[in-house]
C-alpha cells in the first residue's frame, strides 16, 4: 500500500508485476463473497488499486493505446486531432463522449482489470456494503481516478457506473456520511460523471436534490468543506449549464439562496467556493425562461 503511492515509476512497476493486480482483485472478490467487506486486508487491497488507477489514462503504455482507443474517423484536417489520451479541445471532447471502447475482454488480466466493469462493480459493492471509511474513500477515489480524463475510457467507465451498474444510489448515500473526506471524494466523483452530457439527466434526477441539501447555509469550516462546496457547485454547473429543466430542479430544491450566500463570501480561505458559486449563478442566469422564477 505504501509502495503504490511512491509516484509514477512505482505505479508503473507495480502495474507490470505479473499477477499482482489479479491477486488483489481475487482477494476482494472473496471478501465480498464471504460477507467480510470490512477487514483490514480488503481495505489495503482497495487502497492499492486506488493508487494504481491514478493517472492511468496518461500513464498507460503505448501498446494499449492501439487496442483500447478506437481510431477517429471523418475528422477533418481543420479539427484538432485527438491523441491517444484525449485533448483539451471542447469539440473533440464532445465527439469522444460518443466513442465506445472496444468490446470488453471476458477474462481481463493485469492492468486491463483496472478499468474493467467487473472491478467497477466491485468498487460499487464495497461502497454499499463496507462501513470502513478508508475502504469507502478508496473505492470512490478509484472511480474518481478512472473518470478523470477526457478520452473514451473515462466516459466509458462513467457510463458503466451510472447506467450499466446502477451506481448512483450507493454514491448518493456517501453524500450524507459524517466523514468529510468520504463525502468530498463522492462529490468529486459526481463532478467527473456530470461532465458526460449523455448521463446528466440520470445524475440530476438521482442526486441533484441531495447535492443542494448538503450545500452549507454559509461557508464556515475547514479547507475540506470549502473544497467540497466548490466541487458541488461545479457539479451543479455541469448539470444545469445546458438544461433548463435541471436548473428548475435546483430552484425547486431551494438551492438559490444557499448559492448566493456562498458566492458573497469574500474571505481568502473560501475564495474557491465563492468563485465556483459565482460561476454557477452566472450560468443559471443564462436560462432566460427562469428569470421570473428567480426573481420570486
Amino acid at each position: 500500500r505504501n509502495m503504490s503511492s511512491a509516484g509514477p515509476e512505482g505505479r508503473k512497476k507495480m502495474r507490470e508485476c505479473n499477477g499482482l493486480i489479479d491477486s488483489l482483485v481475487y482477494y476482494i472478490q472473496g471478501a465480498i463473497a464471504d460477507h467480510e467487506p470490512n477487514d483490514k486486508a480488503t481495505e489495503n487491497c482497495v487502497c492499492i488499486l486506488h493508487n494504481l488507477s491514478y493517472q492511468l489514462e496518461i500513464e498507460l503504455p503505448e501498446s494499449y493505446a492501439q487496442s483500447i482507443y478506437m481510431q477517429r474517423r471523418n475528422v477533418s484536417d481543420n479539427d484538432k486531432t485527438p491523441g491517444c489520451f484525449g485533448t483539451r479541445s471542447r469539440k473533440v471532447k464532445e465527439k469522444q463522449q460518443d466513442t465506445p471502447l472496444p468490446e470488453e475482454k471476458s477474462n481481463p488480466r493485469g492492468v486491463e482489470s483496472l478499468w474493467h466493469s467487473t472491478l467497477i462493480r466491485i468498487y460499487l459493492s464495497l461502497i454499499a456494503k463496507s462501513t470502513r471509511n478508508y475502504t469507502q474513500e478508496a473505492s470512490l477515489g478509484a472511480l474518481q481516478n478512472l473518470t478523470a480524463g477526457t478520452g473514451p475510457m473515462p466516459f466509458a467507465v462513467a457510463r458503466t457506473v451510472v447506467q450499466k451498474a446502477n451506481g448512483l444510489p450507493s454514491i448518493r448515500t456517501m453524500l450524507h456520511v459524517s466523514h468529510p473526506t468520504v463525502k468530498k471524494t463522492a462529490v468529486s466523483l459526481l463532478r467527473n460523471l456530470s461532465r458526460n452530457t449523455s448521463l446528466q439527466s440520470d445524475i440530476a434526477r438521482e442526486v441533484l436534490p441531495d447535492l443542494v441539501s448538503i450545500l452549507p447555509e454559509s461557508v464556515l469550516g475547514s479547507d475540506i468543506v470549502c473544497e467540497t462546496t466548490a466541487a458541488i457547485c461545479y457539479t451543479l454547473y455541469n448539470l444545469t449549464q445546458s438544461n433548463s429543466h435541471n436548473a428548475r430542479l435546483l430552484l425547486s430544491a431551494d438551492g438559490l439562496p444557499k448559492i448566493i450566500t456562498i458566492s458573497m463570501n469574500d474571505s481568502n480561505m473560501f475564495s474557491k467556493a465563492s468563485r465556483a458559486a459565482s460561476v454557477l449563478l452566472y450560468s443559471l442566469w443564462s436560462h432566460t425562461d427562469l428569470h421570473s422564477a428567480y426573481k420570486k
